[in-house]
């Protein structure tokens, strides 16, 4: 049986479709359910016996290898793409399939034909991280039903892809009501009397601004009154952008500043370090990238994602044209454990978090998605 002869069951509910391999429900529900919001965010990557750091997978020698298209901003990001490239070679350790990472100098501009250019190479299964490409991807894989593709971020129609989408929208949210208590919290020399704080995004697209509504919807919930800043670097890869976007924020009173925006995001965190105040990490764990000056991270586990796709295509039970959603009720999103900024956050604050985290699981707060709902009136780029 081709993957294009699968069955197609799209939209599948999470709860079912990570059946598909037991290392995404092991792995992303590894934090203690009785601890505060960041234990429970998915950082601690240790999997229970039973799951597939475990499992006997069969001989990948004959296997097609594996490919994962790189996003913006390229490996060395210490964000999406580094986190990802994890899972990638965790998958290669572990399955002994062969592997490869791609990047481009222009993975926008470039894309079809990198994509394109991974199929006719042989590839048989092609993990795709760049949100840009949805637009030709399907077409690809319709043109070649015996390649499997893993596509991350949008949900996409065809028999051989498999889509992850995370719900950032709603660890987002959680940054947000975190940001906008914290601005107001007195005797903490990191923190000025304006209630101004800010999101940084790499660039204005639908998959970014998911982050950036989501933080700015927790924030507006939890006080209508504090003021976020909202700017785009139009770059995922410099530094230095990054900075001067973000010291221009903290001159216009904000003093937490939540960075979407990759590699250019490590300035934000360099500008957060150099002016005394906080920034907000993403994707991976960035806390210890400047120790106390990382309020958070938003962890996003693509790591876990991309190894349980090559783990499905390894073991003959990849889910073809099915649909697989990461939110906090399965950990696939997350804040991480305050691990340098606990003692500075009031303990009623971790508690609301910790509270607003179990309303958003259980349905009582519902999430502005962009992909699906379009911009609210509340965004004010």
């Amino acid at each position: 049986m081709t993957i294009s002869e699968a069955p197609r069951r799209r939209y599948r509910h999470v709860a079912a479709a990570l059946a598909v391999s037991g290392l995404l429900v092991a792995g992303l529900a590894g934090g203690s359910s009785s601890a505060s919001t960041g234990d429970t965010a998915g950082t601690d990557t240790t999997e229970p016996p039973g799951t597939a750091s475990e499992a006997t997978h069969p001989d990948a020698s004959d296997l097609d290898p594996v490919a994962m298209i790189v996003a913006q901003g390229g490996l060395g990001d210490r964000s999406y793409n580094d986190l990802a490239n994890e899972g990638l070679q965790a998958a290669a350790t572990e399955t002994g399939v062969e592997v490869q990472a791609v990047e481009a100098e222009d993975i926008v501009v470039e894309g079809e034909q990198v994509v394109s250019r991974a199929v006719d190479a042989g590839f048989g299964l092609i993990i795709d991280l760049e949100f840009s490409h949805n637009e030709f991807l399907p077409q690809i894989a319709a043109d070649h039903p015996d390649t499997a593709f893993a596509f991350l971020n949008l949900p996409l129609e065809g028999d051989n892809i498999m889509s992850i989408v995370f719900q950032e929208q709603e660890g987002s949210y959680l940054a947000g009501a975190l940001a906008a208590r914290m601005t107001t919290v007195e005797g903490n020399d990191k923190i000025n009397p304006e209630r101004v704080i800010g999101v940084i995004g790499g660039a204005q697209s639908p998959g970014i601004d998911k982050f950036i509504v989501g933080f700015m919807q927790g924030a507006r919930d939890v006080d209508p009154d504090v003021e976020v800043l909202v700017s785009y670097t139009n770059d995922f890869g410099d530094p230095a952008i990054g900075k001067d976007a973000a010291i221009a924020m903290y001159d216009q009173g904000a003093d937490i500043v939540y960075q979407v925006a990759g590699g250019a995001g490590l300035g934000v965190i360099q500008a957060a370090e150099e002016t005394n105040h906080y920034a907000i990490g993403v994707d991976t764990n960035q806390d210890d990238l400047a120790p106390g000056f990382v309020l958070t991270s938003m962890i996003k586990r693509a790591d876990l994602a991309v190894e349980s796709a090559v783990t499905a295509y390894v073991d003959g039970t990849f889910p073809g044209g099915e649909t697989v959603f990461l939110g906090l009720a399965e950990g696939g999103v997350g804040l991480s454990d305050f691990s340098n900024t606990k003692d500075e956050i009031p303990a009623e604050v971790l508690t609301e978090l910790d509270d607003l985290r179990q309303q958003i699981i259980d349905g009582d707060i519902e999430v502005w998605n962009v992909i699906d709902q379009g911009y609210p009136d509340f965004y004010n780029p």
